[in-house]
Parts: C-alpha cells; sequence; structure tokens
C-alpha cells in the first residue's frame, strides 16, 4: 500500500469549493468599491483600487488553499464514525505488521463503498447579505449627484427662471506647459492656477443658462472674449506674464468681481560653478603638459547636452603679443538637469611655451525654446611661468624692481588670522575681539603702505620704513658712485617721486620715472580693495570673514611681485609750450565741456508716501482718485520692485471698487509700506539733560560770563 489510498478527488473538490466561497462573497464588494472610486476618484484611481483588491484576494485564496492541507484532510476523514479515528494510516506507508495492514484495508473498502463528501457546504443566507449589502452600495455610488466641477461643460442645464442670476456651474483650466520642461499637461477646476511662462492656457466654462457675451476681464486693460461651442464657453490663451482677471457676463462681473490669479514662473538662466581649477589665475611650469578643465552647470528645467570650450592663446610679451582663439565642443555628462562637462587642454598641441597664457571660458545654454538662455564661466588663467632671466646691463634704463619687499607681512597676517581661530574656543569674547582689531591695525599699515605707491593718502599712518638705506651704501653695482646726504628731505605722501627717493634714485629729473605700469597699477588697486575688506572684517571681530578677503589680496601681491620689469627712461617730458596769451584770460574757447561728478540723485516716490498717509486719514474721507490712478500708472512703471505685485495690484483694485473698505485700505496701506523711500540720513538732536546735568552747565556758563 502507498499513500495513494488517500481520497484525492474529494479532497480537490473541497479545496475548490473553498475557492468559489472566497470569490462569491468578494467579487460583488470589487465592484462596489470600484465604482466608489470611480465616481470620486475617476478611471485612474479605479483601476488602482481594482488592482490592489484582486492582490489582496489572490494572496487571501492562497492562504485558503493551503489552510485546507493533509492535517485537514485527515481530521475530516476521522469524524466519520467508519473511520474509527484511523484515518491516519491511509496517509502513512504500508507497516509490516498484519493488523495495521488488515485496518488499512478495511478502511479502503469503506470508502471505496461511501466515498467521503469534504465539501463545505454553502452559506446562502449569509451570502444573499452580503451580495445585498454589496449591491445597495454599489447602486448608491452609480446614483450618487455629481459635484459641479465633474459636469461635462457640453451638458448645460435646463434654462432657469427668469429672477434666478446667472452663475458658473462647471469650470476647467487646461495647463500646457512649453515642451522643453518636460511638465505634463494638466486639467485643474480652479479658476487660479501657477504654471512656467509660455504655457498655452484653454479655458472650458458652462452656466446654469446662455448669456449672451463671456468675456475674461484683465485688470491691466486687456480683454479675452470666450467663444461658445459644444454647449460651453471656450478661450485659450499664452501666459507670458502674472496677472489678475475677472469673468464678466453680460457685462457684468461674476461673484462680486472677485479677481483670480495666474502667476508666470519665470525659466530661470543655468548656474554655472567651476570645479576645476580652484583659483583664476593658475602658475603653471613650464614643463606642464596639461590642464584639467571641469565645470557643472544646473538648470530648472535642464541643460543642454553640448557645451563650447572658448581657449584664447596669448603668446609673446610687450607690445609683440599676439591672440588666437580656439573653440572646442564639449558633451555633458549626468542627468538633465545637472550636468558636468570635463576637458584636459593638452598644452604641448597647442604650441603654448613659457611666458605665454592660455585663458579657458565655458558657453553653456539651457533647454528654452525658441531662444536658450546662455551663461559664460569666469576666465580662467593658465600661465606657465617664463625662467629666471639675469639682469640686462648696458641699456639706455634703470632697471627697478615694482614693489619693495612687503610681501611677507600679508601671509603673515593671515598666518596670525588661522591661528586666533584656533584659539577662540579658549579665548574670553573681549579678549577675542582685541587680537582681532590689533590685526586689523595690522592689515590697515600694510594697506597705507601699499596705497602710498598708488598715490594714495596716508590717513596719518606710520612713516615708510627707511631702513634699506643703510644697507644700500654697501652696494657695488652701478649704483656705487651716489652720494648720500645724511638727513633724509621729507617726503610727501602720495607721490610716485617721493617714493621712488625713498626706495632707489631716480637718476636724473624727478618727472621722468614712472614706477608702476598701468597694469601692475590696476593689480595692485585689487589688492588694496581686499585688504580694505579684511581689515573691516579684522576690526570688527570676524576673522573668518577676513580669511578670504586677505587670501584673495595675497594673490593679487603675488601677480605684482611676478610682474614683468620696468624701465625708467633718462628722458624728460615733451609737453606742448605754453601759450603766454592766454594765461589767466578765463576764456574757455576750445575746451571741452567737464561733466559734472556729482549725479542728481533720482527722485522720490513722492506719490506713494503721500497715498500711504491719506490711507491713514479717517475712514470717512475718502482717497483721492488721482492718487490711486498715479499708483497704477506707477505699478506698471514699476512693478517689479514690489515683492508681489500681484497682491499690490488686487488691493489697489479692491479699495478702488469699494472706496469705504477700512479693511481694504488697511491691505492696501500694508502693500505700499516696503516700497516707501528710506528717509534720509539726519543729524541726531542731543537729548536734553537731567537736572544734576542742567547744573553742570550752569556752572559752565556762570564762569564763562565772569
Amino acid at each position: 500500500m502507498s499513500a495513494d489510498a488517500l481520497p484525492h478527488a474529494a479532497w480537490r473538490a473541497a479545496r475548490l469549493r473553498a475557492l468559489a466561497m472566497l470569490a462569491a462573497f468578494a467579487l460583488p464588494w470589487l465592484a462596489a468599491l470600484a465604482a466608489i472610486a470611480q465616481r470620486f476618484g475617476g478611471r485612474t484611481l479605479a483601476m488602482l483600487v481594482v488592482g490592489i483588491a484582486l492582490l489582496l484576494l489572490a494572496f487571501v485564496a492562497g492562504l485558503q488553499w493551503r489552510r485546507l492541507d493533509v492535517r485537514w484532510l485527515l481530521r475530516a476523514l476521522n469524524a466519520r464514525s467508519d473511520m474509527e479515528d484511523s484515518a491516519d494510516l491511509l496517509a502513512a506507508p504500508p507497516a509490516a505488521g498484519t493488523l495495521r495492514q488488515l485496518q488499512r484495508q478495511r478502511l479502503q473498502q469503506r470508502l471505496a463503498a461511501k466515498p467521503a463528501e469534504l465539501r463545505p457546504v454553502w452559506p446562502w443566507l449569509r451570502l444573499a447579505v452580503s451580495t445585498l449589502a454589496a449591491a445597495l452600495l454599489l447602486a448608491a455610488a452609480l446614483l450618487w449627484p455629481p459635484r459641479p466641477a465633474e459636469l461635462s461643460v457640453g451638458v448645460v442645464p435646463a434654462a432657469p427662471a427668469a429672477t434666478s442670476p446667472l452663475r458658473l456651474t462647471s469650470s476647467q483650466l487646461q495647463i500646457t506647459p512649453p515642451r522643453y520642461t518636460g511638465l505634463p499637461p494638466r486639467r485643474v477646476s480652479a479658476l487660479s492656477a501657477s504654471a512656467p511662462q509660455g504655457t498655452q492656457l484653454r479655458w472650458a466654462l458652462a452656466f446654469n443658462g446662455t448669456p449672451d457675451r463671456v468675456a475674461l476681464v484683465f485688470l491691466d486693460g486687456r480683454r479675452l472674449p470666450l467663444q461658445q461651442r459644444d454647449g460651453g464657453w471656450h478661450a485659450g490663451q499664452r501666459l507670458d506674464a502674472s496677472a489678475l482677471y475677472r469673468i464678466e457676463l453680460d457685462g457684468r462681473l461674476l461673484d462680486a468681481g472677485k479677481p483670480h490669479r495666474l502667476d508666470a514662473l519665470p525659466d530661470r538662466p543655468p548656474q554655472l560653478k567651476v570645479l576645476a581649477p580652484a583659483r583664476i589665475l593658475s602658475l603653471a611650469p613650464p614643463t606642464q603638459s596639461g590642464w584639467e578643465l571641469a565645470f557643472e552647470v544646473e538648470d530648472d528645467y535642464g541643460v543642454a547636452t553640448q557645451a563650447t570650450l572658448q581657449l584664447t592663446l596669448a603668446q609673446g610679451s610687450g607690445e609683440n603679443i599676439t591672440f588666437r582663439e580656439i573653440s572646442l565642443p564639449l558633451q555633458g555628462q549626468g542627468a538633465s538637469l545637472r550636468r558636468r562637462f570635463s576637458h584636459r587642454v593638452a598644452l604641448g598641441a597647442l604650441g603654448l611655451q613659457a611666458g605665454d597664457d592660455l585663458i579657458a571660458r565655458l558657453v553653456a545654454r539651457d533647454n528654452r525654446s525658441p531662444q536658450s538662455q546662455v551663461v559664460r564661466s569666469p576666465a580662467l588663467i593658465l600661465r606657465l611661468q617664463a625662467a629666471a632671466s639675469e639682469e640686462p646691463s648696458g641699456i639706455e634704463g634703470v632697471v627697478k624692481r615694482v614693489l619693495p619687499a612687503y610681501f611677507r607681512s600679508q601671509r603673515q597676517i593671515i598666518l596670525d588670522a588661522e591661528a586666533l581661530l584656533k584659539q577662540k574656543p579658549k579665548l574670553a569674547a573681549e579678549r577675542y575681539l582685541q587680537k582681532s582689531d590689533a590685526l586689523g591695525v595690522d592689515q590697515r599699515i600694510l594697506r597705507l603702505r601699499y596705497g602710498q605707491f598708488l598715490g594714495e593718502e596716508a590717513e596719518d599712518g606710520p612713516a615708510l620704513p627707511t631702513a634699506d638705506a643703510g644697507g644700500h651704501e654697501a652696494d657695488t653695482g652701478d649704483h656705487a658712485g651716489h652720494d648720500y646726504p645724511a638727513p633724509a628731505p621729507a617726503t610727501t605722501f602720495g607721490q610716485d617721486v617721493d617714493l621712488l627717493e625713498a626706495y632707489g634714485h631716480t637718476h636724473d629729473h624727478a618727472e621722468a620715472a614712472t614706477l608702476l605700469d598701468p597694469q601692475t597699477r590696476a593689480t595692485l588697486k585689487l589688492a588694496l580693495d581686499q585688504m580694505w575688506q579684511s581689515e573691516l572684517q579684522l576690526r570688527q571681530g570676524h576673522p573668518e570673514r577676513a580669511l578670504p578677503f586677505a587670501y584673495k589680496a595675497l594673490g593679487y601681491i603675488k601677480q605684482v611681485q611676478q610682474a614683468e620689469r620696468i624701465y625708467l627712461a633718462r628722458v624728460g617730458p615733451q609737453l606742448p609750450p605754453i601759450d603766454e596769451g592766454r594765461r589767466l584770460g578765463g576764456k574757455r574757447e576750445g575746451l571741452a565741456p567737464r561733466p559734472d561728478p556729482l549725479r542728481a540723485a533720482p527722485p522720490s516716490d513722492g506719490d506713494i508716501t503721500a497715498l500711504w498717509q491719506q490711507l491713514d486719514a479717517a475712514p470717512a474721507r475718502a482717497v483721492p482718485t488721482q492718487s490711486l490712478v498715479t499708483l497704477q500708472a506707477w505699478l506698471r512703471r514699476h512693478g517689479q520692485r514690489a515683492a508681489d505685485p500681484l497682491a499690490l495690484q488686487a488691493a489697489l483694485d479692491e479699495l478702488q471698487r469699494d472706496p469705504a473698505c477700512a479693511e481694504c485700505r488697511e491691505r492696501l496701506r500694508a502693500q505700499l509700506w516696503p516700497l516707501l523711500p528710506t528717509p534720509p540720513a539726519a543729524v541726531r538732536r542731543r537729548p536734553a539733560p537731567d537736572a544734576q546735568g542742567q547744573r553742570y552747565l550752569d556752572a559752565l556758563d556762570g564762569e564763562a560770563k565772569r
């Protein structure tokens, strides 16, 4: 004997009956649930609900099938009295014992004579009650009256009574963004919307009657008439700028003229970030073979896959500099919203030599259509350092360094500031501020020293150091024959000639000496600007904010130190002769007009100030209409100055329609408050003295009268 003695046919029939009963109970409720989802959420929600319900039903059916296993079958067989609680012998392998074999044969004969009936009985009463409840729920979902927003614009209700006013029963706004944005079209029932600039808008409106004319009236004066077709009113327009509008029926504004808002979201230009190199100016040895460039471009709607790398080669020196431009296309990597562009420039292939400059700039675009927005990176400069050369001799001119050796002082300020930042947790706040202020004083002294080379005033700063004069006497070069007087003459701050005499010799006429060339002066001016910002932050006790400016100043100083040498020619100025007949005559014929350096300040918004003051008056006093008209004209010219121009326009329109509304006046005043001009600075009056202070002043006055 084997395990085939079990009644497999009856067992399978019982399992199928259990699944059929489960389906009979679940399917009516599934239909009712799908109808409810379709009614209140649309077809998509209904399909989603049905899919989830079917998955859940399949899971429960699998559990039911596994529940009716062999143990359940044996328990069901043992429930029969003729099985004598011996049904386990049918599932066990044949035993060697004679008694067990005999009992198993008897059970098989009884099952053959009377087949087992294992199928569960149908619960007809419970099934009928469940099906009836599901049917009632399904009927309620199908017969439930639809919401006004779900009415088809093609179905117009019956004509209302003559006394019933026209009202909006259905509204639908189709929003189709530009294709380049990648945003899907959508439909909303609201009349206010926010969409990207350039979006196509289409209105579909239905009313409880049949008006003769329907139009959208914008607050800026535009009108958009709606056309009647398919039982509704339709119109379309491109959203180019934010606006407020109302619905007008037969010359009457709907909903008491409540404006609806359309916000046009502008396409922001792409943002570019330089990843490599870390500095604008990179100094490289002549043996360098490549230059790594990496950029990252980010945009709200996508960056173009291709960008252009513009390379400019500057070769030569002095007046013999030649320029050559090369454009290379680069393919971006990464997602469309954020792409990375990288390239390694082979310096040898470009023919770059020592002393040459290579300028790189990336030009990237976004996906805006029809005209894309362009962003350009800052110019990145790679300078191949030239080999050090010997001082020229035997030429007409005196070789001078551009600047004296002041460069270590700026580096020391940076080191001291970084050390102070590390000591901040251990120092008291007052002590920390004192040390930071002391560093600011050092930065000021250094700035004044450099500023004197550009002709700036000393600002009562310390005199330039003259300790180098003693060392100069030991020189044995070209200057050995000069005679140095013991007392040094007084120098004038801000004069290049005096500075040159303090650090060297002019050798002939002082007017013939030029210490700094224009390019070096411009670089030094940038260094002074960064020193000023560094000093400002240090004096305020913020060395962490001063470090970026200090590093930039150090970089500019290094550029000045590495600049080419200049020559002080031994020639005098070639000035035109002075016409003695025109001197002190006061005649201005032939002279170009000199522009006034003082530019007129822009006129203040006096109209806005006057309107704001008028709104503060008693509500019974009406605001002059001319003031509101003036504000409308100001909005058309300077609306971008307001944080929310549409809110300001809505508040103004609300007050124009209801001049007696006190809340409308307050809302308009609140919108105008940030736009009021800042009052000019004035001298603060000294506060009145107290009794003791007044007695002291009287005593001083009495002493003065004696």
